[in-house]
């Protein structure tokens, strides 16, 4: 999964440009899900569903008026990142999310300056009238607006990465946020996350999981040992394991 976020202070467009890069993403046949970061309550205000929340409580929705639509609400805060591995999707927009180092942004700017308050150096763009010194500048104004999302939704799908926000420095970054910077300014690569590229590979239910060197080193030797016991076993060459969890 590939994320990109979408990232500035209220008021500057940010869900406009979220909404209108899912359309053009989807257009172009992928499956986009769209994540906020929101600084108010998540209610459903007038329905019935909405008696039901409670602070703590976790309420389960499945729409039956043909929608197809189903939601889970909880009551308390979860990390976006442990929320991430529920949805499937090709591209995830992440609106808001200024803390979030594991992933590149699109920046919606109302004044030069905010580019120092929004970690610009994870910025492959901005968005709007307003751009920041040696960011890309797209802007949605005059008779190529159109031409300037659609080379928008070009470089996003070309840049979008999202990394595990593990923090385990095994790429030798200090961080995630450290190895993203890199990556958005072309010295790295996302397959330097030795979180999601080492020794072993665990996916569950398609979805690859993150490990951290200890884990992987855990796993990896522990699976070797058993396999060892096992005939028709050889060293040097590649298993492959499933398992129903």
């Amino acid at each position: 999964m590939r994320a990109m976020g979408i990232t500035g202070f209220g008021k500057s467009g940010k869900t406009t440009l979220v909404c209108a890069l899912a359309d053009t993403l989807e257009a172009r046949g992928l499956r986009v899900a769209v994540a906020k970061s929101s600084g108010h309550a998540l209610d459903m205000a007038g329905t019935d569903t909405q008696r039901c929340f409670k602070p703590g409580r976790t309420v389960l929705a499945v729409s039956r008026d043909g929608t197809g639509e189903a939601m889970i609400r909880w009551g308390e805060g979860r990390r976006l990142l442990d929320l991430l591995p529920l949805i499937d999707a090709d591209i995830v927009l992440v609106e808001g999310g200024k803390q979030l180092g594991c992933l590149p942004r699109v920046l919606c700017l109302r004044e030069p300056h905010e580019a120092n308050d929004l970690n610009h150096g994870l910025a492959v763009a901005t968005w709007g009238d307003t751009g920041a010194p040696d960011i890309p500048a797209f802007a949605p104004e005059g008779a190529d607006g159109v031409g300037d999302l659609n080379a928008l939704t070009d470089l996003v799908m070309d840049k979008a990465f999202l990394l595990p926000g593990l923090n385990c420095g095994a790429c030798g970054e200090g961080d995630c946020a450290g190895l993203a910077r890199r990556i958005v300014h072309g010295q790295r690569r996302p397959a330097d996350c030795a979180a999601l590229h080492g020794e072993i590979t665990v996916t569950i239910n398609g979805r690859q999981v993150a490990l951290n060197p200890f884990t992987s080193r855990l796993l990896a030797g522990g699976v070797r040992g058993m396999l060892a016991a096992l005939k028709g076993y050889a060293p040097g060459g590649e298993a492959e394991l499933r398992l129903k969890c």
